[in-house]
């Protein structure tokens, strides 16, 4: 499995893409909508197939972001 913290290098963030929001790979799909669309039953599949420069790390970027900080 990838570090969680190589995931999060996916994750950038632009005052001018999205009013600052989270979003992938400086793409203009945020973190919000793929968690979103994940919590509506969406598969990893139909994501890649309805966002093609979507890749699987992006979407396991998104769920590594949601998670709380582990403790150390």
């Amino acid at each position: 499995m990838i570090e969680r913290a190589r995931l999060l290098e996916r994750i950038t963030a632009r005052p001018d893409v999205f009013g600052g929001k989270p979003i992938i790979r400086d793409m203009r799909i945020s973190v919000e909508l793929i968690l979103s669309l994940l919590a509506q039953g969406v598969s990893h599949e139909e994501l890649l197939d309805d966002y093609p420069g979507l890749e699987p790390e992006d979407i396991l970027a998104c769920t590594a972001y949601a998670q709380p900080t582990p403790s150390k």
